[in-house]
C-alpha cells in the first residue's frame, strides 16, 4: 500500500512538472516566429527554407515551406477557444490552393482520438483512429 500511494505521489509530481514544462516551453513562443535558413555548398546566398509562425498563446498557428521559387507549402492550424489541441489543420500548395483539410478529435483525456482527412471540395477522403496501449 506504501508503494503505491508513494508511486502515485511520484506520478503526481512528475505530471505537474511536465505540465510546467509545456507551459514554459509556450511561454517562449508567444508570438515568435522562427525562419530556417539554408545555404547551398559552394554558395554564400543563404535562401529561406521554413518558417514557423506562432500566437500570442504560444500555439502554432502557421507553418510555410519554401523553394527556390517560392512557397512550397502552406499548413494553418486552429484552435478552439485557449485549448492547446489543434482543431483544424490546412495544407495549401504552392499556389496557395487547399489541397486538404483535417479535423482532429481528441480524447476526454487529451490524447488524439479520430483525424478526419477531407478534399478541398469538403467530400471526406480518409479517417486516421488513434489506438493507445501499455505494455
Amino acid at each position: 500500500m506504501k508503494k503505491l500511494i508513494l508511486l502515485l505521489v511520484s506520478l503526481c509530481l512528475l505530471g505537474g512538472t511536465l505540465y510546467a514544462q509545456e507551459q514554459n516551453k509556450r511561454e517562449r513562443k508567444k508570438n515568435l516566429i522562427v525562419k530556417e535558413w539554408n545555404t547551398k555548398a559552394g554558395s554564400t546566398q543563404p535562401y529561406l527554407d521554413n518558417k514557423v509562425t506562432y500566437d500570442a498563446q504560444g500555439r502554432k498557428i502557421e507553418e510555410i515551406e519554401y523553394a527556390s521559387y517560392g512557397q512550397k507549402k502552406r499548413t494553418t492550424y486552429s484552435y478552439e477557444g485557449a485549448s492547446t489541441k489543434c482543431k483544424e489543420q490546412v495544407e495549401y500548395d504552392d499556389k496557395n490552393r487547399v489541397v486538404r483539410v483535417k479535423h482532429f478529435e481528441y480524447n476526454a483525456d487529451g490524447t488524439r482520438h479520430k483525424q478526419l482527412n477531407y478534399k478541398p471540395n469538403g467530400k471526406l477522403e480518409s479517417t486516421k483512429t488513434y489506438e493507445y496501449s501499455y505494455q
